[in-house]
Order: C-alpha cells, then structure tokens, then sequence
C-alpha cells in the first residue's frame, strides 16, 4: 500500500532519475524514544548489475545485498568500517539492483532526540551530514532493512517542496574508488546548492597493503 507521497512506479526508474527526487524529501522514523525527521539535502545513485562498479550490486545478488535487487520503496541498510549504518532508498525494478545512498539532511523534527544520538555534533547542522550520520540521528539500525518507506510503518518517506533544477548540483559520488569513482563517467551525486547540511567532498584514498 502507497501512502500519500511517492508513487512506487515513480521509485522503479533508474536510481540516476530518482536520485534528484529525493532532494527535499522528508524522512521519518518512530522509535519507543520518539519521532525524528530529516530532510533530504544530499543522496548518491548507485546502479548495477554490472553497470556500477562503485554498487554493492555490482558482481551480483548476495545475501547482503539482497534486498537492492527488489521492490523499490525499500529500505536497504549496510554496515561501513565494521560500526556504522548507512541508509539507502532501492530504486528500480524488482530484479535491477539500484538504490540512492542518504548522504546528508537537515533535522526538521524531533532535534532534542536527534541532538541525543549524535552528541559528538557541535552543532545543529551536522547532526545528519553524512550518511552515518544521518541514520545515527534517525536511529536506523541494520535491523531496519527491508521495511517499506511507502508503506504504514515506523519508517516513511514523503516528497518535499519540487526544488527548480538549478537548485540542484552534481558531482562525483564521496569515497567511492577505482572506476567507480571516475567523475566523467559517474558523476551521481546531488545535493541541494549550498546548504550547509551537505558535507564536503572527499575523494578515496587508495588503501596500502602491509609490506611482507
């Protein structure tokens, strides 16, 4: 069942034409704790299936990334660095592995719990910069995959404000590496133009193996 927002159909495009989309988009999540919402202001595209080599669905379907290759609406968790969840919207038709990573995001709601989880953020405007971040501050857990964001559920995603396409950016996807990383070919970030919520550009650092 669709609640009043996103249409799924809309979710089943490419995750390039969602992607911009979901810029301004609010996401909810209700926990025992309370309620907090975020407002979407940075996300990057990831396809695959062979077509993305930066997606985790790009050698094929796994039993973590399982849920990237169905309904669209979706939301699919991973782990980074062993410690924290990043959250991503699936996109595209059951079977097609695409999915927007939620980068960053403004508290819209709930700020004295978000504040709560993220107690190392010096100010207001990092609580969601970033997406660990951001599913720190909405209390996302990796438990949390798979459930509807169109649906009824604690967590739900609703269409902001259409934002005209010059408020909207692009650019190279953050701490993706090899081709997947190559800004001519893949330049699958959007973010809203000068919101202070978007974090900085990084680029990846090649990681060295032990001499031996």
């Amino acid at each position: 069942m669709t609640v009043a927002g996103f249409d799924r159909a809309a979710l089943e495009a490419h995750a390039v034409e969602v992607a911009p989309l979901l810029l301004g988009a609010v996401l909810t999540h209700a926990t025992p704790e309370g309620v907090v919402a975020v407002r979407l202001t940075e996300v990057e595209a990831y396809s695959g299936l062979g077509e993305d080599p930066g997606s985790h669905a790009h050698r094929g379907r796994t039993p973590r990334n399982a849920v990237m290759f169905g309904e669209a609406g979706r939301l699919y968790t991973y782990f980074t660095y062993g410690m924290h969840t990043c959250a991503n919207v699936v996109t595209g038709a059951p079977g097609t592995a695409g999915g927007v990573l939620l980068r960053g995001g403004e508290v819209v709601d709930g700020l004295e719990l978000a504040r709560s989880r993220r107690a190392a953020a010096r100010k207001d405007v990092d609580l969601a910069r970033g997406p660990a971040r951001l599913a720190s501050a909405l209390g996302i857990a990796l438990a949390d995959g798979g459930a509807d964001l169109l649906g009824e559920g604690d967590l739900a995603l609703r269409p902001g404000e259409p934002l005209p396409a010059a408020a909207v950016a692009t650019g190279p996807r953050v701490g993706v590496s090899g081709p997947g990383g190559d800004a001519s070919a893949f330049p699958w970030r959007f973010w809203i133009t000068d919101d202070p919520t978007v974090s900085q550009y990084r680029r990846a650092v090649p990681r060295r193996r032990a001499a031996g």
